[in-house]
């Protein structure tokens, strides 16, 4: 299917061909009729992608220092390469999506295929959507109207929380399409509506639709509104501009009367007055896009709704009311739209809205064969086939495109002579740019159908966590090698079952005098050259080892999707069984026993982690959510024989006691990565056994479950 997608690194619009999504539970397949291109935000990520480096860094001081404390811990190139590669990531752009369903997920009621809707979907042929944030279309109300009601519902939303009553009069500072939408609902409201803006046409408009106006370019609007307010201060003031500047907040606070409220709808600079905001009492508020719901996850992906009887308003039923006021005829959209294009024409439509020339609504318009046609189609042709070899190199198909698996894990596998068949995400965005980039034969949004591919031998997951064992399992049912990012599950049901997945695998290969499949964790970080290093001269001797791990982890917000422990299994499990692992390979034997102590006080993601090995070897490791960001993340060190070694940050390595060896750096940092996966290959290619031993992955596995 045809999608527009957008380069955040030279701001380039493309209208890609990418895989159509698959229907997901409590989401809905719709068929594309007609979008609408966001003025405001839509034309901020434009401008974003075609401003140079220096601009891009104005915009973003946050992201600079982050870069800048990155490049103190890691060094100068991995940090060139870590923006380069967020900035290479493509971003599917639009919101506001009109079209007809084709597929209704598991555990949807309400929809039925053939119903039109509308949506937060994407420019795209055919988009997969949560049903909140999903709504029926009235007969009466025609596509392109419907295509404005995502917009006007953050007009509205911001209108509910001024919380106007009838006969109040209210200022609309900022008359874009938002601001114009917002003015015609306040008038059905009952308002008395006073326009603000520097656009002639846009102030024609705003007229048309029953408000006064002011022109900033030509008049003071604060002696206009103390007019328009009888003297008394307006009541309240919906900023819908987009700007840095500050002026708008202050201009509201001087014209609004004492305990005026003032809403925040739009962007501006936000250096407030607290003398403005004093003597009047007046009230501030941020409106937080289409409504309640928004960004919460157990809302929108989850579709958990809020009961009508303590949240009256959430973002679906925001489009709701919206689509009933176009039903009534209270809102009107014909005059805002001033383009229209074809889908085919996504470039002159996105030229236009960066350019000088005067726009307002712009509409996309879907040919309704095409997007008939491309709604099966999961899988997209991206290079030629590889020629078969006379050398054994596994043909992988690669689950998940995140910037883990494109940035590192995906050129790791080539670079180590894997052949690239498959490249699959959910929504087929990544998928199809990263299989261009990389040379894959095809991307896809099946990630059933890779696994089941005759041509794929070697499977590589590289999902959210919840979804490693559901995989893991299914590949090694069809009999292929799995490669799978840690952790390998999340609890010990999924751990048994992989271990008799495994097993049975093994078994019915031996059976058909086939090779057993090997099964690989992503267990990086022992691989890495100071860790060989590290092994070589521990060697030499015989004694017990104290090892000492300090992880600079750093906070991640409770809400973060590691965190959930249904879906990311928690830090713990998630990431610290990458030390597990290591504390595991030092020691060079099994882990007798384990424990653990948790910081109290909200930040439980800060732990320190006991482990005995059967040898006498001893493992500390302490997981710290609770540090500075400028620290550098990782401290190694390994006591032995009155000797030690001290790993910083997998770039220097340092000895002490040790005849012949008393430092090594590297020019850059090095955990492991591309040894992990040559290891990997090259022990399937050679028909060799797993780098990791099986039941050495299940050992640490098993001990990461019991410590998270």
């Amino acid at each position: 299917m045809k999608q527009i997608l957008q380069n955040l690194a030279n701001g380039e619009t493309t209208l890609a061909e990418v895989p159509s999504p698959q229907v997901l539970p409590g989401h809905l397949l719709i068929h594309t009729r007609t979008t609408l291109v966001s003025a405001g935000t839509e034309r901020m990520m434009v401008d974003f992608g075609r401003a140079g480096w220096i601009a891009k860094a104005r915009q973003q001081p946050d992201k600079v220092r982050m870069v800048l404390d990155k490049v103190r811990t890691d060094g100068l190139m991995p940090t060139i390469e870590a923006v380069r590669s967020k900035l290479d990531q493509p971003l599917a752009l639009g919101y506001c999506n009109v079209g007809v369903v084709v597929e209704v997920g598991e555990g949807v009621e309400g929809f039925e295929p053939g119903d039109r809707v509308v949506s937060n979907g994407k420019h795209a042929e055919v988009v997969c959507v949560p049903k909140n944030l999903c709504a029926k279309i009235p007969d009466g109300v025609e596509d392109e109207a419907a295509a404005f009601t995502v917009l006007a519902a953050i007009g509205l939303q911001g209108i509910r929380l001024a919380a106007p009553t009838l006969g109040e009069c209210v200022v609309v500072s900022g008359l874009g399409l938002i601001g114009l939408l917002t003015v015609q609902l306040l008038r059905a409201q009952g308002c008395r509506v006073l326009g603000l803006d520097f656009d002639p046409e846009r102030l024609a408009l705003a007229e048309r639709f029953g408000a006064q106006t002011a022109d900033l370019s030509k008049v003071d609007p604060l002696p206009l509104a103390e007019r328009f307010s009888r003297g008394r201060g307006v009541d309240a003031v919906l900023i819908t501009a987009s700007t840095s500047s500050s002026e708008p907040v202050h201009q509201a606070a001087t014209m609004c009367r004492k305990r005026g409220r003032i809403v925040l709808v739009g962007v501006t600079g936000l250096e407030l007055s607290r003398a403005d905001f004093y003597e009047k009492e007046l009230s501030f508020q941020a409106s937080c896009s289409y409504g309640p719901g928004r960004y919460d996850p157990d809302y929108e992906e989850h579709g958990h709704d809020y009961p009508v009887g303590l949240v009256r308003w959430t973002e679906q039923r925001n489009f709701e009311a919206v689509l009933d006021m176009f039903a009534v005829g209270a809102l009107q959209s014909e005059a805002l739209v001033s383009h229209r294009f074809e889908l085919q024409q996504a470039a002159e439509a996105y030229d236009l809205l960066a350019g000088k020339a005067p726009s307002l609504g712009i509409l996309l318009r879907y040919a309704a064969a095409a997007s008939a046609r491309v709604a099966n189609v999961v899988a997209v042709a991206t290079a030629k086939p590889v020629p078969a070899s006379g050398e054994r190199k596994p043909r992988i198909g690669v689950i998940g495109a995140g910037n883990y698996a494109s940035r590192v894990l995906i050129p790791a596998f080539a670079a180590a002579g894997a052949q690239l068949q498959t490249l699959v995400s959910q929504a087929g965005v990544s998928a199809a740019h990263f299989a261009a980039k990389h040379g894959f034969v095809r991307s896809a949004t099946d990630a059933s159908a890779t696994i089941a591919d005759d041509e794929i031998d070697t499977v590589v997951i590289a999902t959210r966590h919840d979804s490693h064992a559901r995989y893991v399992i299914e590949a090694l049912q069809r009999g292929k090698h799995v490669f799978v990012e840690k952790p390998l599950c999340l609890n010990p049901n999924e751990l048994e079952q992989i271990r008799s997945g495994l097993a049975e695998a093994q078994s019915r290969a031996a059976e058909a005098q086939r090779r057993p499949p090997l099964l690989m964790v992503g267990f990086n970080r022992r691989f890495a050259p100071q860790v060989r290093k590290m092994h070589s001269l521990l060697a030499t001797l015989s004694a017990p080892r104290a090892i000492s791990m300090q992880v600079n982890a750093g906070a991640i917000p409770a809400d973060h999707w590691t965190q959930d422990r249904a879906i990311g299994g928690g830090r713990i499990i998630g990431e610290a069984c990458h030390f597990i692992d290591l504390a595991r390979d030092l020691a060079g034997h099994p882990i007798t026993d384990a424990q653990r102590v948790a910081m109290d006080g909200g930040c439980a993601d800060t732990v320190m982690i006991q482990l005995a090995h059967a040898d006498g070897s001893i493992s500390s490791i302490h997981y710290l959510a609770n540090g500075h960001r400028a620290v550098a993340k990782e401290r190694i060190e390994v006591s032995c024989a009155g000797r030690m070694l001290q790993l910083d940050n997998f770039r220097i390595l340092r000895g002490h006691g040790w005849s012949g060896f008393s430092k090594q750096r590297l020019w850059r940092q090095d955990k492991g990565q591309a040894a992990c996966a040559a290891a990997y290959v090259n022990a399937i290619s050679a028909g060799e056994p797993s780098p990791i031993a099986a039941e050495e992955i299940f050992e640490v596995s098993e001990r990461a479950i019991e410590m998270g």
